[in-house]
């Protein structure tokens, strides 16, 4: 959704390579990567662009079971806390990136993560999910400017207060 909300904003261009596995978009220096493989192989598709356009700083910008709904947070490196998306991403291209954690909350059975994640927002997260969005767009577009802990110290939300 955040991707979405900078492809909206910004003049970009399709990039078509099919051994990226994702949907790529440019604009100014910058790419926008949509990996289409599986999560638990999106590593491969971050791996295959940064390789090819030997980019030096990767942002991945991700769900967060650890973190309460709303919240946004900022990370460089650091383990995968178990999200198989970013575990794939730190085998592909190491851990050294910058992450960008969007809180989700946990379900209350840890056996129902799979079902949790894949559930649709509840009706009062869905009203925030615009602007949540859009201030996580904000965030990234800052990042492509600024230190990430700049960023961090200014972006950075707790949860939804809601």
């Amino acid at each position: 959704m955040v991707i979405d909300e900078l492809l909206r904003r910004h003049h970009t261009s399709a990039v078509k390579k099919a051994s990226f596995e994702g949907d790529l978009f440019k604009f100014d220096s910058h790419f926008l990567l949509k990996p289409m493989t599986y999560m638990n192989l999106s590593g491969r598709s971050i791996a295959a662009v940064k390789n090819f356009y030997k980019i030096d700083e990767v942002i991945v910008i991700h769900d967060d079971l650890d973190l309460p709904f709303g919240a946004l947070r900022f990370k460089h490196g650091g383990g995968h806390g178990g999200h198989n998306g970013l575990k794939s991403t730190d085998v592909s291209i190491s851990r050294e990136y910058l992450r960008v954690r969007m809180g989700i909350g946990k379900p209350v059975e840890k056996t129902k993560v799979a079902d949790y994640v894949l559930s649709p927002f509840t009706a009062a997260e869905a009203a925030h999910l615009e602007g949540w969005v859009a201030q996580t767009a904000d965030a990234v577009e800052r990042l492509l400017t600024e230190p990430w802990e700049q960023v961090a110290s200014r972006c950075s939300v707790k949860a939804f207060a809601g």
